[in-house]
Order: C-alpha cells, then sequence, then structure tokens
C-alpha cells in the first residue's frame, strides 16, 4: 500500500462494472472556501427538495389510494407487506415500513441482474449514500462505504459499518475489517442495509448490512453458468436447492480467474456454501458450511506522471493478499408459543490471511560521526523520518541524541549489520513488507421475539444476546529488496531487518523497525432489547437499546517486546427511539434517534502514537490509548409506494445526521509506507437521499441520489507528509472542512426492457462528483475530478433452460480515477505527489447459464 492512509474517508468507485467521463475542469476546484460554500448550498437545495417533494410524492400515491381507500371502520387496508428482521437474527421480522429509519432491501434477483461475482457491486449499484472505494486497484478487495463510514478489507481503514451473514459477525477480531472476497454472490438470497439501528452492535456507527443465505426451503432447482471476456477473466458457479419430507438441502460454488486489467494484478478465487434444513410446524434447524479461498493481486495507487505514460501501470511490486476462510454454524428456531419465538445460533470461523507488500524503502548509509563504530558503509533507517531528542545534534554536548542514532543502525536476523553498498543502474533499495494473521472465533447468540398485544394494540417485542471471542495470531517481518526502477519489481535478498530500540530513552524518542509476533483476543458482548408498539393503526413507536462490552488482550510472542502487552475494555450502552406514521395507505413518515459505538481493535490499539508509527499492514508498537467512538445519528423521511401512469412505483425520501465523538482516523507518517491511527474530538456526515423503483410491463426502472456533507468539527493539526501544502508536515484542520476521499454526490439509475418475451436489454449509469486528495484534510488542493459511469447488458432465453448472456462496462473507455492521495517523490525522482487509483478501461464479458 503506497502513499498516505486514508483518514476514515470514501471513494466511490464502481469495481467491475466501470465507465466514465472526466468532469469539466471548472468542477473541480482548489481551495476549501469554495467547496464549504458549495457544501452549504448544496445542503439547502437538498433539504428544500426533500420538503418539497413531500406533497409530490404524496400526489403520486394518490391514484392508489383511491383503489385501497379505508374500510367502513376506517381502517387502513395495507397492500404488500415487506418484512426485515431489525436484529442480526432474523426472528419473525417486522413490517419494514414500521421501522424508524432507512431500509434498503436487496434481492437475488438484483444481484444476479449485474452478473457481478463482487457482492459489493450489488451492495453499491441499489443502495442510496453507497459507494465502493478501490484503494487495492482489485475488484473483488473493495471498500463498501455507506453515509460515508467503512466495511473495508484493508487493514489500517477505520471500520464502521457493521456486517452480518445469516446473524453471524463477519467484522474480523485483529481490524474489524470485511473480507467481501470470502461470500459466494451466487447464494445470497437477500441483503438488507440499515442505518440507525444499534441492535446490530458494535462498528453500526453508520448502520449495517445484514446478508440472508439460500437454503433448501427457500431455493428450488438447479442452475449453473459459465462466462468469460477481457483480460483473461473467466469464471462460473453452479447451485441447486431442494426440499422433501421436511429436509431441505442447498449447495452453490463459484470460482473466478482474472488477469487483471492492471499489471501484475491475477485474481483467482473459489467459494462454497452449503445449507442442509430440517423443519417442522413449530421447528427449523440448519447445519451450514462455507468455504473460500481467494489469492488476490491488490496493486495500488500509482503516481500521475506515471499513469500519464501508462494508464495501466503500478508502482512497486509484488503486492498481494491471500485470504482463506472455513465456517460451521448451527442455527434454528422454535415457535414455543402462537405468540412467543425463540431462535439462536452456533459458530466456529477460521480466518487467515498473507500479505506480501514490496515497497520503495527509506534506507541510507549511516554516518560514521554519528554512529561511532558502525562506519558510512552501514545501512541505517533515515533519521529525519524520526522526532529527536531537543538539545541539537551533537552527541558530545547531547548524549541523547548520540542514543537516539544509534536506533537507526540495521541488522539482520542474524545479528549483523548490513552494508550499504552502491547498486547498479536502475537499482534502487526496497523493501517487501510480509504479514500473516490467523484467526479462529467462536460465537453464539439467543433472541426471542413475542407478538402479543400490549393494551389492545399490536406489539413486536424482541430480547436477544450475542458473544463473539477471536484468538488471534498475526506476525511480520520486513525483508531487504532490491528495486529495479524499469519494472519497478522488488527483489529481495533473503535479510530480515530489525533495529535495537534505546529503552532508556522517553517513550517519544524510542524507534521501532522490528518483526512482529503478536498474540490477541478480542471478545465482544451484546445484550439487546426493541419494542415496536402500535400506539394506533398508523402510528408506530420503536424504543430499544443495546448493552455492548468489548474485553481486548494482547501478548507479545516474542518475548522481546512487553510494550505490546495490554487489556482493555470497553463498554457502553446504546439507545434507540423512532417512530413512524402512515399518512396513506401508501405514504409513511419516519424518523428516529439512536446512538452506536464500536471499541478500537487490537490493530488500532497497538498503533495509536504519532512518534512510533507503524507499518499498518506490517509491525505495531506500544502506544497511547485510544478511546471508543460513539455515533449520534438523526433520521427523518418518507417512503411509500403507489400507482404512476399503470405501473407500480415505490419511492423514498431522506435526510440524516451522524455526529462522531472520538472518531478514530488513520495518518500518514514520515516514514514510507507508516502510519498511526488517532482519535478527532468530533466529525459530521449529514446528507439527504432519494430512491425510487418503477416497473410497468416489460419496463424495469430504479434510480437513487444522494448528496453528503462529511466534514470534521474541530480545530487541530493532522499530520500529512506528502502533502505539498503542508508546513512542517501537518495541515491546519478547522469546523466545516471536508473529510477527504468522499464525494458529495452520487446518481445511479438503471433501466431494462423486455423487448420480446425471450430477449432483455438493460443499462446502468452511475455519476459521481469531485472529491479531496486523501491526506488534504485541510481541503488546500484540486480536488480529484468527478466522473460518470455507463454499462449495459443483454439475455436471450434460448429455450426454457438455456440463456445466453453479455455486458459492457466503460462502454464509452473512458479514463477517470475512483481515488487519489499523495507520496514521496524522492525515491523515483519525480516531481508530482499525486497518485490515483485509475479504473478499469473498456471491458466485454459474454456467458451462459442453464437452469433446470
Amino acid at each position: 500500500m503506497h502513499g498516505e492512509r486514508e483518514s476514515g474517508a470514501s471513494r466511490s468507485a464502481h469495481s467491475q462494472r466501470v465507465a466514465s467521463r472526466r468532469e469539466a475542469p471548472g468542477k473541480s476546484t482548489a481551495g476549501k472556501t469554495a467547496a464549504a460554500s458549495a457544501s452549504r448550498r448544496a445542503m439547502a437545495v437538498a433539504l428544500g427538495l426533500s420538503a418539497a417533494a413531500v406533497p409530490v410524492a404524496l400526489l403520486a400515491a394518490f391514484p392508489a389510494v383511491a383503489q385501497e381507500q379505508s374500510d367502513s371502520s376506517g381502517t387502513l387496508q395495507l397492500g404488500t407487506v415487506e418484512v426485515v428482521a431489525t436484529t442480526p437474527l432474523s426472528g419473525t421480522g417486522i413490517d419494514a415500513d414500521k421501522v424508524p429509519g432507512s431500509v434498503t432491501i436487496i434481492g437475488a434477483d438484483q444481484f444476479d441482474r449485474l452478473n457481478s461475482f463482487a457482492v459489493t457491486d450489488g451492495l453499491f449499484q441499489y443502495t442510496p449514500s453507497a459507494n465502493t472505494s478501490d484503494v487495492q486497484g482489485n475488484a473483488f478487495f473493495q471498500d463498501f462505504r455507506y453515509r460515508g463510514f467503512a466495511a473495508s478489507p484493508l487493514q489500517g481503514t477505520p471500520q464502521g459499518i457493521a456486517v452480518y451473514q445469516n446473524g453471524i459477525r463477519l467484522n474480523e477480531g485483529f481490524g474489524d475489517t470485511v473480507n467481501w472476497d470470502l461470500i459466494p454472490e451466487v447464494a445470497i438470497s437477500r441483503a438488507e442495509v440499515f442505518s440507525n439501528n444499534p441492535a446490530f452492535g458494535l462498528n453500526a456507527l453508520g448502520g449495517a448490512v445484514s446478508i440472508q443465505m439460500k437454503n433448501g426451503f427457500n431455493y428450488h432447482g438447479f442452475e449453473g453458468s459459465i462466462q468469460g471476456g477481457s483480460f483473461g477473466q473467466i469464471g462460473g458457479n453452479i447451485q441447486y436447492g431442494g426440499e422433501k419430507d421436511g429436509f431441505g438441502v442447498y449447495i452453490a460454488a463459484d470460482a473466478v480467474h482474472s488477469d487483471g486489467w492492471r499489471l501484475q494484478s491475477p485474481s483467482d478465487l473459489a467459494r462454497f456454501y452449503g445449507d442442509l434444513g430440517w423443519k417442522n410446524d413449530k421447528t427449523e434447524v440448519h447445519l451450514v458450511a462455507s468455504a473460500a479461498t481467494t489469492n488476490l493481486g491488490v496493486v495500488g495507487p500509482t503516481p500521475v506522471e506515471m499513469l500519464n505514460q501508462n494508464w495501466n501501470s503500478i508502482y512497486t511490486w509484488p503486492q498481494t493478499t491471500n485470504n482463506d476462510m472455513g465456517l460451521i454454524a448451527l442455527n434454528g428456531r422454535h415457535d414455543l408459543t402462537d405468540t412467543w419465538q425463540l431462535q439462536g445460533n452456533l459458530y466456529a470461523r477460521k480466518f487467515s490471511q498473507s500479505h506480501v507488500d514490496g515497497n520503495d524503502a527509506d534506507l541510507e548509509a549511516c554516518s560514521n560521526k554519528w554512529n561511532p563504530g558502525v562506519g558510512n558503509t552501514k545501512m541505517c533507517l533515515e533519521e529525519d523520518q524520526f522526532t529527536g531528542p531537543p538539545g541539537g545534534g551533537n552527541p558530545v554536548t547531547n548524549p541523547s541524541y548520540a542514543a537516539f542514532r544509534s536506533q537507526m543502525v540495521l541488522y539482520d536476523q542474524n545479528g549483523n549489520t548490513i552494508p550499504f553498498t552502491a547498486l547498479g543502474p536502475n537499482q534502487l533499495y526496497g523493501v517487501i513488507n510480509r504479514t500473516w494473521t490467523d484467526t479462529t472465533t467462536y460465537g453464539g447468540s439467543v433472541q426471542a421475539t413475542n407478538t402479543d398485544k400490549l393494551l389492545g394494540h399490536d406489539n413486536y417485542f424482541v430480547v436477544g444476546g450475542s458473544v463473539d471471542s477471536s484468538q488471534i495470531n498475526f506476525r511480520s517481518n520486513t525483508e531487504l529488496g532490491i528495486t529495479n526502477t524499469n519494472t519497478l519489481e522488488v527483489v529481495g535478498l533473503g535479510k530480515y531487518l530489525h533495529n535495537i530500540p534505546d529503552y532508556s530513552l522517553p517513550e517519544q524518542y524510542q524507534v521501532f523497525y522490528l518483526p512482529v509476533d503478536l498474540n490477541a483476543s478480542a471478545t465482544y458482548y451484546g445484550l439487546y432489547a426493541t419494542n415496536a408498539f402500535d400506539m394506533t393503526d398508523r402510528a408506530t413507536l420503536t424504543v430499544g437499546a443495546r448493552l455492548n462490552i468489548a474485553q481486548i488482550s494482547m501478548q507479545d510472542a516474542t518475548g522481546t517486546s512487553p510494550q505490546l502487552n495490554g487489556d482493555y475494555t470497553f463498554a457502553r450502552i446504546n439507545p434507540l427511539v423512532g417512530l413512524t406514521y402512515k399518512l396513506t395507505p401508501e405514504a409513511t413518515l419516519y424518523g428516529g434517534y439512536s446512538e452506536s459505538n464500536r471499541a478500537p481493535t487490537p490493530l488500532e490499539l497497538n498503533c495509536a502514537d504519532p512518534n512510533r508509527p507503524c507499518l499498518l499492514e506490517n509491525s505495531l508498537v506500544a502506544d497511547p490509548p485510544l478511546e471508543q467512538v460513539v455515533s449520534h445519528t438523526y433520521e427523518v423521511g418518507l417512503r411509500g409506494n403507489g400507482m404512476l401512469f399503470g405501473g407500480k412505483v415505490n419511492w423514498k425520501l431522506g435526510v440524516y445526521r451522524v455526529d462522531s465523538d472520538n472518531d478514530i482516523i488513520s495518518l500518514a507518517s514520515q516514514q514510507t509506507g507508516y502510519g498511526y491511527f488517532t482519535n478527532v474530538p468530533a466529525t459530521r456526515r449529514q446528507g439527504f437521499e432519494a430512491e425510487m423503483q418503477y416497473v410497468n410491463g416489460p419496463w424495469k426502472f430504479y434510480a437513487n441520489y444522494a448528496y453528503l456533507n462529511a466534514t470534521y468539527q474541530f480545530t487541530g493539526y493532522l499530520a500529512s507528509p506528502n502533502n505539498p501544502y503542508a508546513v512542517d508536515e501537518q495541515v491546519l484542520v478547522t469546523p466545516g472542512d471536508t473529510i477527504p476521499g468522499i464525494p458529495a454526490q452520487t446518481l445511479k439509475f438503471g433501466l431494462d426492457y423486455m423487448v420480446t418475451p425471450k430477449w432483455k436489454v438493460g443499462g446502468d449509469v452511475i455519476a459521481v462528483s469531485s472529491q479531496y486528495y486523501v491526506g488534504d484534510d485541510a481541503n488546500q488542493a484540486p480536488m480529484l475530478p468527478g466522473y460518470w459511469v455507463a454499462n449495459i447488458h443483454t439475455s436471450y432465453q434460448v429455450t426454457d433452460n438455456i440463456q445466453v448472456f453479455g455486458y459492457i462496462n466503460n462502454l464509452f473507455n473512458a479514463k477517470y480515477a475512483t481515488y487519489g492521495t499523495f507520496f514521496d517523490t524522492e525515491y523515483l525522482g519525480l516531481n508530482n505527489p499525486q497518485m490515483q487509483s485509475p479504473g478499469q478501461p473498456f471491458s466485454a464479458y459474454a456467458g451462459l447459464k442453464a437452469t433446470f
């Protein structure tokens, strides 16, 4: 990973299905004053549109009202009820119209429509205020961002979304990361994206994603498909489901290989999911097994000077991430009475990850003056990356400085100093950083649901608890290498580097460049209750709360780094209150307030000191404790359905504000590739979102728009060492400055048309506004331009059982970038410190699907 680390920010991109055109130059302006003013104007317009849209939406619903008037008793006659689970376990569910927040439901047919192997593509496409961030330059290893909060596979990205699969927490134990590449898209029955709901536990700062998988009771038949196309991609999937005599079975598997459209970025994925179920009229039990292995080329952003010469170029390699996962789970439900139901699950999950990261290196010849006995032929860390003791650099008058400098000397695995020899032409010293993470997680949850009437009114009560306990081993090392400046490949020399920290110095002057072997445990307890009470047949009041307790323990396994040892406990009760009111049978007003929290992860707790930064995917040091993050969400909106021009329309409008206390962000260090985590006092994410779906005969249309104003709400300095506008490698942030990497506006829409009963055509368009480069927290540099993307697809049903299909991404083959940051230009002697993650060019795919 190159350049400056993300600071809890978001970028937007559509991974496998993208095309674009840059905005006109006038759309990307420098300077935070104009941007802040534009943001305020846009927010005012959004709020105005929200208010103005209420009567318009009601008028749109009235044609249906005429058909579904109240009966003689005055009771509303409701249409189709969409049931959702407002807690991690499904339970009996509740009418989605009674949820006092935003809910987006994405069905299996919507995922299938995209023909994508990446789960995040479907989540992004259909969810307002959602983006995907392709920091690592791989379609399967991208972030999912919702309202400016992340669920990312990248260690070093502060996480803010809770993710569940069949009630099992998928946020990994070490860094709360979410490895979307391990979820077989073909096996998803539906996904639900929630906003303000603390019942989903830790990390639900911005919301939660709950994924329900298929089983033998809800999927019947056999389907297999194979597809291939641009950049050497070929893949396929199979699934089968059926039931007999109360037993159900479902199995699914998929696999894909891609050479990658950028250099040195191949990917291989293989995933399996199976479900064996049994049920009768009162009880249902499922035994679930899942496994996956993925090998991904994650090449990251590239300097713009290199991209101008070759759009698929990369910055140093190798850059690979390998993931392996195995899961076994038992879940079930039992109807205790007609109104009480009990649900629960038990699971065991094993996750292993190895990461290889070829990088540039901040190394130099040691100075004989400052390192007596070492001489200027030995290898040292560059001193100016670190803060030295005050009093000047003379070791005679300032002995602390001599001790400080002695820490810069590097040694190999045998304790020998390393010669700093002159290299040949087109060669520079580099390093290969490697990490290994092994996590075993055991967990379970239990939940009781009651639907007894309360005071004569319908009532939905849920109480439950959960335990998730992870045992973690994290290891890392750094190998000295040589970089070929023509190919930018880093070739290892077999020498594994470390220094010797001087513990006699004050902590802020101690330097750590060490291999790591860390054992950690992270145990999360949760206890929650929610109650939805129908005060009238129109109004539903929801109240609830959840207690979260996080216990984290870390122990150094090497015996040489006791500073890594530590025990931490975080606890908090998060409330929820909300109200929904049916204005008409087709229009519902909703509003709510909630709080959520997340505890610092083991990774963050051991990497929080700017004076002792960590290679975020490599090494750890002991650091000042971090505070837990608390979010406060306010939300109000209007949603409904009705008939419009002879077709069925569903729509939603909403505004929200999320204020976060002690938000955790990641910042870059002076030392290349290194960074650290820190709390900032306050951040704010607020916005407006609108969506609609329309079906009329052979036509299907969807659209969603979101405006997001993500800002810092404090005054202070943040590190930004490679930012050309920084002073002393810092920038001054003031209230209202936009959080980098988060586009203010996104627009997504798509259309499908059945030309004949057998032939379907369709397309999608995505538009994303400009965003600040990550590291430009003071909003001083020119912005990364916005872009729009377009894709088309078609399918033809050759027989009842055989379908052929094809799709094109980046229809106009335009160049665009989805992410930008800064880097140190000195290594290759470049001039422009900007680097970008380029988007995928024109690509075409075709496939065959068989269904029985």
